[in-house]
């Protein structure tokens, strides 16, 4: 009883610091607006966290999950649908036709994943230990590939010795969030949510350090081409995601 109310106060924390993590985004929709075009942002890393949260919402909901066992994860993802798609539209209202059609034709191919994945946990397993390890693993993976995207931005604060691209409070509550969901699955047993987001607190962990070391430098960040600055933008957005597991909780995510 113990274990299960400090895991209900786990999971409240964190999903107050992954709310504000999805809400961060909000900042580059409202330039988006301002300036009624989304220049050279992408919509992949939006994308990307919609398919992470509808995913890791569908685990927490008690379909797959046993029971209402991780209500703050389903609430969380839910916020987190309700931005991701919020930001998704505004990018297809501003967006050129060839980048509308791209996006559309991504979104559409996400949801129809996940209507297999949830037929597929309704009709085919019937066990809710079945289905978490089914739904749990595809989470996984949809994690562990968002967790990557950070060392990108990390390789690029090297080469170019500027912080610039990789912000300081993104990457704190990135680790933030990854090291309470960790918490959260470590308390309730689930594998499922502890791998992703130990990969998580060890990849903002490294943000950090990065980012103490390279705050010192006083050189002017070199140059970029204009291949790497589309490369940047799109990583760093992607970083905001760590989460989620089902967040990233992606991530975050």
């Amino acid at each position: 009883m113990v274990i299960t109310s400090i895991r209900v106060i786990v999971g409240i924390i964190g999903s107050a610091v992954c709310v504000l993590l999805y809400a961060v985004p909000a900042l580059t929709f409202k330039r988006v607006i301002k300036e009624a075009s989304v220049g050279e942002f992408s919509c992949l890393p939006y994308i990307l966290a919609l398919f992470s949260a509808l995913t890791w919402g569908w685990y927490g909901f008690p379909v797959v999950s046993n029971g209402w066992e991780n209500l703050s994860l389903f609430g969380t993802c839910a916020i987190g649908v309700l931005f991701e798609f919020s930001f998704i539209i505004i990018y297809i209202w501003y967006a050129p036709r060839e980048k509308k059609k791209f996006v559309v034709l991504t979104v559409s191919l996400i949801l129809a994943i996940l209507c297999m994945i949830v037929s597929f946990s309704i009709f085919t397993f019937h066990t809710h230990h079945m289905r978490k390890l089914f739904v749990g693993s595809i989470g996984i993976i949809t994690s562990m590939s968002m967790y990557s995207a950070p060392l990108v931005a990390v390789k690029q604060v090297i080469k170019t010795k500027s912080v610039e691209f990789m912000p300081f409070y993104l990457s704190l509550f990135s680790l933030l969030t990854s090291f309470m969901w960790t918490l959260y699955g470590v308390l309730g047993r689930d594998p499922y949510l502890t791998a992703p987001n130990s990969v998580g607190c060890l990849t903002g962990i490294l943000q950090l350090v990065v980012y103490c070391i390279y705050s010192r430098c006083k050189e002017p960040p070199k140059a970029l081409n204009d291949i790497e600055q589309v490369i940047i933008n799109l990583d760093v957005a992607t970083s905001r995601r760590e989460d989620i597991n089902g967040c990233s909780l992606n991530s975050k995510a």
